[in-house]
């Protein structure tokens, strides 16, 4: 197989809401089309990518980097010794003349590449993307479906207690079991009131309510919240601090003893490793949440959950962010703890194919080859005007 050319692009997913830290009017992606010189019915076989919400596009980086160190590649540079496209020979060939550290949006670009890649190797294999991740790199018995949680409560213009409410029954409706919800944009009292309005949906369940900072406080507020919701037994409570904080959060758990969640926002080996190390979690009952597209993709992903394993962790305490079908199939492979989820939220990339069911807040990732963009029909419209 060749790679005969490439398109990238930038897309909006913008909303109205926003959490503690940021709104999201302006959010947007980067897209990525990877043709190759394979046929199915007739078609030229192509791999999609994209990047998670929460960043904006790297489209800029992607264009004047890394696709010209893949597409400049000779051809048998970016295939296994069986002949087949390999991911991760693709990865190092991109990753070349960059220096160590200064992740962030570089980051971003690599993964958006890594999953076309992924997308591609897969459809080359004609196998859906979970089932091709578990035979190259799991043990050969994927899951056959997933936990997944509604993820929401933000917070909005005229927004009220009611209307919060009326969203989780929604969520509750629609197959979801646990749901999460926005802290730390309004104050204490505020958020204490939202929380047990949240609750009062959930017949009282802490369990299945995580809520999520978005890294806003600072060590004294996230220790005064932590206080405040300790006796709800919340299944997560979520970045708290910012994430490079590691104190910060090493110290909360010290004195919160309910399950804590983070590191969607750290994009690299590094930096989860440094989370592990001083960071304070407890594999017994904490939660990683670094995200694949954000984060050199799964090739750099496989080295995370390899170096959390090494340190006593389970990958089901592994929760990706993203609510998408790429870090679904991850989960389903890897035998992950769940996937996250926005139901409506950040289209056309967001969320699962058209055809899913949650059920008992679990969802299959599907039988479409590679990762099944082609079942989410408005975004497989702007994936395919890339490059029709």
């Amino acid at each position: 197989m060749r790679i005969v050319s490439a398109r990238a692009g930038t897309i909006p997913i913008s909303s109205s809401m926003r959490n503690a830290y940021i709104d999201f009017s302006k959010m947007d992606c980067t897209v990525v089309a990877l043709v190759s010189d394979m046929f199915v019915d007739g078609k030229p076989l192509v791999g999609y990518g994209f990047n998670s919400n929460g960043r904006y596009n790297a489209t800029a980086i992607l264009e004047e980097r890394i696709l010209p160190r893949l597409l400049n590649a000779p051809g048998e540079d970016l295939l296994d010794e069986n002949g087949e496209l390999s991911p991760e020979k693709a990865w190092s060939l991109m990753m070349r003349d960059e220096k160590p550290g200064g992740h962030g949006e570089r980051s971003v670009a690599v993964g958006v590449m890594d999953m076309a890649l992924h997308d591609l190797a897969a459809k080359a294999a004609g196998v859906p993307l979970y089932r091709w991740i578990s035979d190259h790199y799991g043990d050969g018995d994927p899951d056959s479906d997933v936990f997944v949680y509604a993820a929401g409560g933000y917070y909005a213009p005229g927004k009220t207690l009611a209307d919060l409410q009326a969203e989780m029954r929604g969520f509750l409706d629609g197959g979801y079991e646990v749901v999460k919800m926005k802290i730390g944009g309004a104050g204490l009292d505020e958020d204490l009131r939202r929380i047990e309005a949240v609750l009062q949906v959930l017949d009282g369940d802490g369990g299945r309510l995580m809520v999520d900072a978005n890294g806003k406080f600072d060590l004294d507020t996230a220790l005064e919240y932590g206080r405040a919701i300790d006796g709800y037994g919340l299944f997560w409570y979520e970045e708290a601090g910012d994430p490079l904080d590691y104190r910060l959060n090493a110290v909360l758990s010290e004195s919160y003893a309910n399950p804590v969640a983070t590191g969607e926002n750290l994009f690299s080996l590094q930096d989860a490793r440094n989370l592990i190390r001083y960071g304070g979690m407890r594999p017994d009952r904490d939660f990683i949440q670094v995200d694949p597209a954000l984060s050199y993709g799964l090739t750099e992903y496989r080295r995370v959950l390899d170096m959390l394993k090494r340190h006593g962790w389970s990958s089901r305490r592994c929760v990706p962010h993203g609510g998408h079908q790429f870090s679904l199939h991850i989960a389903a492979a890897l035998k992950l703890g769940g996937n996250e989820s926005y139901p409506g939220e950040f289209q056309p990339t967001g969320g699962f194919t058209d055809d899913a069911v949650i059920t008992g807040g679990r969802v299959a990732p599907g039988d479409l080859p590679g990762i099944g963009l082609e079942g989410k029909a408005d975004f497989h419209k702007v994936l395919r005007n890339l490059h029709s």
